[in-house]
């Protein structure tokens, strides 16, 4: 295996200044995903969302962002997952962009919400019939026999509802607001720039952390 302790990257390609950084932490991250889009990054609309269960014990996963505005950060997942759980017992979260190409990362910790039935039934409508029919299908985070299962479940619900499955009820949106948002641009000799934005008082406050 490579030496992993001799890896090393030098960062070089931007910089974060606060002199040209939004005030507005929505607008700063607004600006950084649509110019991951422009680049054709590999999925930059994947992120990490961490949580934490009734035990204390945290977990990670990737899911993508779907929606973004003044109220917040929105995902649709399995409301009986894990996480779905999780945010059950404790409706805080933290998600993580880390946009590799661009030596970028951005997190943002916020109190999470259900979106409304109306947003979710929407989007479910959006999404391709596979899509919609593997929602149904998948008892997600669930222990189950084999593979075989999902696709006889699949079968079924192609079945019963042909070219137009209900949004299921364990199926919907989330919605995290933030109060706390992190921009880290990579520099030169380990030297990187990190710029936080905290909710003060209803007003965002930007601090410049140590690398």
């Amino acid at each position: 295996m490579t030496d992993l302790a001799a890896l090393r990257k030098s960062y070089e390609r931007a910089e974060l200044d606060e002199s040209s950084a939004h005030s507005d932490p929505l607008q700063q991250f607004a600006l950084w995903l649509q110019q991951a889009l422009d680049a054709h990054l590999p999925e930059p609309n994947a992120m990490t969302l961490a949580t934490v269960g009734a035990n204390g014990r945290p977990s990670t996963r990737i899911v993508l962002i779907k929606g973004l505005d003044a109220r917040g950060i929105v995902w649709y997942t399995n409301y009986d997952s894990r996480k779905g759980r999780e945010l059950e017992c404790n409706p805080y979260a933290a998600l993580q962009f880390h946009w590799v190409e661009l030596e970028r990362v951005v997190r943002i910790e916020g109190r999470v919400e259900k979106v409304t039935a109306e947003e979710s039934d929407a989007y479910f409508a959006s999404r391709p019939l596979d899509s919609r029919i593997g929602a149904w299908a998948s008892p997600q985070s669930q222990v189950i026999a084999s593979r075989a299962l999902l696709v006889a479940n699949a079968a079924k619900i192609s079945a019963r509802y042909v070219l137009n499955p209900p949004r299921p009820p364990h199926w919907g949106g989330y919605r995290l607001v933030p109060d706390s948002f992190e921009f880290w641009q990579g520099r030169k000799s380990r030297l990187h720039d990190r710029l936080r934005y905290r909710l003060d008082g209803g007003q965002w406050l930007r601090e410049r952390l140590a690398p």
